[in-house]
């Protein structure tokens, strides 16, 4: 009979990444109200922003600006595009982008793509921000990373993975609580699921779809992390029963 234990399933640096991962998701939601996570919020708030952003481009639309303010708010003002596709694009991408960094976090080289990335998207909204709020956001945040860069290039401080990770889980998480306070706790009508449920015919409310969205993204998120930590596991077990 094929043995399914996990007892051997992790490799030493799996468990240590695997446990990384919790200590920044506690930390993260026992910092959530104070002004400490107050740029990372923002941060998110801005993948958010600029994921209906890329939709908007994706479906041949024109970004016309790109908002964020200090009180964990945005928008983006879009010409043209699919309107359905743009609409989810928020939530989506948040929880997207949040997966893509928590697997980029697991490598070095990998890591410094996604920091790469990241400055890149920033200095080009540089150009679209509409407020100071964005703008100051973008400059300090690039600048924060290329000090991090520095001292993982330089020094014996190594933590871009880390910052990266963190990142990751804030938007993984902050997606969750977009979700909850916009159509739960505080029942925003101009959200973008209620905004969704509007233009779309099936009969579903907007809580039903930002649930919908945030079910299969999250689901996603922790099937591929979860197979990344099982990776070796799961090879020995195919390559174990593939003879028998």
């Amino acid at each position: 009979m094929p043995n399914w234990e996990l007892k051997h399933c992790c490799k030493h640096e799996q468990i240590v990444f695997l446990a990384t991962l919790g200590v920044c998701a506690v930390v993260i939601l026992a910092l959530w109200r104070t002004v400490l996570l107050l740029p990372f919020k923002l941060v998110t708030v801005f993948i958010h922003e600029a994921s209906h952003a890329i939709a908007c481009k994706l479906t041949c639309g024109h970004v016309e600006g790109i908002q964020v303010h200090a009180n964990e708010g945005g928008t983006t003002q879009t010409r043209g595009g699919v309107y359905w596709f743009i609409l989810p694009a928020g939530y989506l991408g948040s929880a997207f982008w949040g997966m893509v960094l928590v697997l980029a976090s697991t490598k070095l080289l990998s890591a410094r793509i996604a920091a790469g990335c990241l400055v890149v998207t920033l200095i080009v909204v540089l150009f679209v921000a509409k407020n100071w709020t964005l703008r100051g956001l973008c400059i300090g945040f690039v600048l924060f990373l290329a000090v991090v860069w520095v001292l993982q290039e330089t020094t014996k401080i190594k933590i871009l993975r880390y910052i990266i990770l963190f990142i990751g889980v804030m938007n993984s998480l902050f997606s969750v609580y977009d979700i909850y306070d916009d159509l739960i706790s505080r029942r925003v009508n101009s959200s973008d699921a209620e905004k969704f449920a509007e233009v779309c015919p099936c009969p579903c409310t907007g809580v039903g779809w930002g649930v919908i969205w945030e079910s299969h993204l999250q689901g996603t998120h922790f099937f591929l992390v979860s197979l990344w930590s099982h990776i070796s596991w799961f090879g020995d077990l195919v390559l174990r029963y593939a003879v028998v």
